[in-house]
């Protein structure tokens, strides 16, 4: 086998690899030997095919094997031969007549292109300074929670009196069929539908049109279907829904006692405000928590540059833009970027990509030299979780987890990622700081240069 360092540049490193036939021709008559003894055809003995109809009926395809698993080995070689730590999967392009090396008629030859890990050490974690927002949950806040709970919770009961019209805030008890150019479509037709008027359930402009309607009333309401409407077939489109408003209940309030409470299942009133004031607590937590991460990671990005590998880069950009795209192209793009041009978005995203890929990098090197690993454990259980999301498929997603080391490594690296990330902010001088809710709940921008 041939080795020769096409290019190095920076981060990028380019092989030309050549494979002699002879050494393809080698390997494929020991693959043949290997499985002429488990062969069962039909004219031969068992064990007893001759070598040469064996290559006649599976030679190319035996062949396609050795070739696939030689550029395996001899990737592999080139690595270790040269001490390289790959940043990803290298990339494989064939030179020459590959029908040809099937064939067993010319060498194996290809260029193998990688990136290289950049050499770097992190900064020490000991001396980061960090301030942890804290906020603690007020009574006010877990009375409005209660009280937000028991408006959930309320129940509605038929209204009564001489003329009953519906309310907004009231619940109607309606059949309904939509149709398109006089025509019922798919998933247009309910019975016994119950709606709150004002909750927003329904495609604007559907609720405020039976504001007023009494029972047993017929009521035309016409709509138009959202621009983004998720049903393609019925984005931006006109529609008309006959309704037969069947009942008009009003909202019963619900007075938060222990009686509501044990409704709920909880003890009491007072255990029920615990619950609350404690998912609150925790809600702050998960922000405060989050603010920290942040501000770590705003500190790692300023502290460490160093040359990126170029595909990673190129990688992590692609996968950002093509979500810009899918945005733009639904109309959900924010303000500030939709009176951007393509050119102004793309150098503010490259930039993001760019600190994407350090911050990856500094806190996988982290990881590594401190051994950080995520456990058997700690993975099933994220799993578990993910699959718990699909409801009554949720043993088959989670089998396909099982099955999948992709769609397992996509779930390990949030989970590693957050491992070293506590691991730092443990070495760190952390102050904790109280601020206000509004402060605290508030959305960061981005360092100065990322955009917004």
């Amino acid at each position: 086998m041939q080795i020769v360092e096409k290019s190095g540049e920076g981060l990028s490193r380019v092989y030309g690899v050549t494979v002699p036939v002879a050494d393809l021709t080698e390997k494929l008559e020991a693959r043949i030997a290997e499985i002429t003894p488990t062969l069962n055809i039909k004219g031969f003995r068992p064990g007893k095919v001759p070598t040469a109809h064996v290559r006649r009926l599976y030679g190319k395809a035996l062949m396609g094997e050795v070739v696939e698993q030689t550029l395996s080995e001899t990737t592999q070689k080139v690595i270790t031969d040269n001490n390289l730590r790959p940043a990803g999967e290298p990339d494989l392009k064939p030179e020459g007549d590959l029908k040809a090396v099937i064939d067993g008629k010319a060498d194996l030859a290809y260029e193998l292109a990688l990136d290289l890990m950049p050499e770097f050490t992190p900064v020490d974690a000991a001396t980061l300074e960090l301030k942890r927002p804290v906020y603690e949950p007020a009574d006010a806040e877990v009375d409005e929670a209660v009280a937000e709970l028991a408006k959930q919770n309320r129940t509605y009961e038929p209204r009564t009196g001489k003329t009953v019209k519906a309310k907004d805030g009231d619940m109607v008890v309606i059949d309904f069929v939509g149709k398109l150019d006089g025509e019922a479509f798919t998933g247009g037709t309910a019975n016994d539908a119950e709606l709150v008027l004002g909750s927003g359930q329904f495609i604007p402009g559907f609720e405020d049109q039976l504001v007023g309607a009494k029972p047993d009333s017929d009521v035309e309401v016409k709509v138009t279907f959202p621009e983004n409407y998720q049903a393609a077939n019925l984005a931006g489109k006109e529609a008309v829904f006959e309704v037969k408003v069947k009942e008009v209940k009003a909202p019963v309030e619900t007075t938060p006692d222990d009686a509501f409470a044990e409704r709920l299942g909880i003890e009491n009133l007072e255990k029920l405000r615990e619950l609350l004031k404690t998912n609150l607590a925790e809600q702050y937590a998960r922000a405060s928590r989050f603010k920290l991460k942040r501000a770590l990671l705003d500190q790692l990005d300023a502290k460490h540059d160093f040359p990126l590998p170029p595909k990673m880069v190129e990688a992590e950009f692609a996968s950002i833009w093509s979500q810009v795209q899918q945005d733009k192209a639904g109309g959900t793009l924010p303000q500030d970027d939709a009176e951007k041009t393509d050119e102004q978005l793309q150098a503010e995203y490259r930039k993001i990509a760019e600190r994407r890929v350090r911050l990856g990098l500094v806190l996988a090197e982290v990881g590594r030299a401190e051994n950080v690993q995520v456990t058997d454990q700690e993975l099933a259980e994220a799993m578990r979780q993910e699959a718990m999301r699909y409801g009554a498929q949720a043993q088959q997603i989670f089998d396909l987890f099982r099955q999948n080391p992709n769609a397992q490594a996509q779930l390990r690296a949030p989970i590693f990622e957050d491992k070293v990330v506590d691991l730092i902010v443990s070495k760190a001088k952390v102050e904790d700081e109280k601020v206000s809710k509004e402060d605290l709940l508030k959305e960061d921008d981005l360092p100065e240069g990322y955009g917004e």
